[in-house]
């Protein structure tokens, strides 16, 4: 596999666990996952995890995945690269863990002291990656291993956090967000 059908691939079958925070930050509000519950003194996740925010987001991310579905046909005449479609489970898979991933950074965060919005190297750029790849190898092993090879891994560990500051700083300067990272 060269290294564009690697970048390919790989933004491809990430775009739908990419998109779904996203979507969750322009949904915004609502009531909390935690409802508003403290442990050890710190609220568990914050008001920054909603269901609303998840619901949307997962929406979001499974209809993208739909959408890449019907798109693959043409995707693949104009590219000349094989680009993989998404079983139902891998729908949800992708884009549930990507908001799953999201609150369970949010947890940590709260645990180790961190207020909403503080920055958290590493578990902020990769959270969503980790868990969403976690939940698909579960869901559907033989689509994860056909999927997401060696190459196609390293670049999604490599490109995620340089989208994730870009996709950020552009929601700061938006003011959709209250900090750029």
């Amino acid at each position: 596999m060269s290294v564009i059908e690697a970048v390919v691939v790989a933004v491809w079958a990430m775009l739908p666990a990419y998109v779904p925070n996203n979507a969750a930050v322009l949904a915004g509000g609502g009531a909390p996952i935690d409802g508003g519950r403290t442990w050890g003194g710190r609220r568990v996740l914050g008001d920054g995890k909603t269901w609303r925010g998840t619901a949307v987001g997962t929406l979001v991310g499974v209809a993208l995945a739909a959408l890449l579905n019907a798109l693959a046909p043409g995707a693949e005449d104009a590219l000349g690269i094989g680009v993989p479609t998404f079983p139902a489970a891998v729908m949800v898979s992708l884009a549930f863990g990507a908001m799953l991933g999201d609150i369970l950074a949010s947890f940590l965060k709260r645990r180790t002291g961190r207020e909403r919005g503080a920055a958290f190297p590493g578990v902020d750029q990769l959270d969503f990656v980790i868990v969403s790849l976690g939940l698909t190898a579960i869901v559907a092993f033989d689509w994860f291993t056909d999927v997401f090879t060696l190459p196609v891994l390293a670049v999604v560990v490599v490109l995620t956090p340089a989208l994730h500051l870009l996709t950020n700083g552009i929601a700061y300067a938006l003011g959709l967000k209250d900090e750029p990272w």
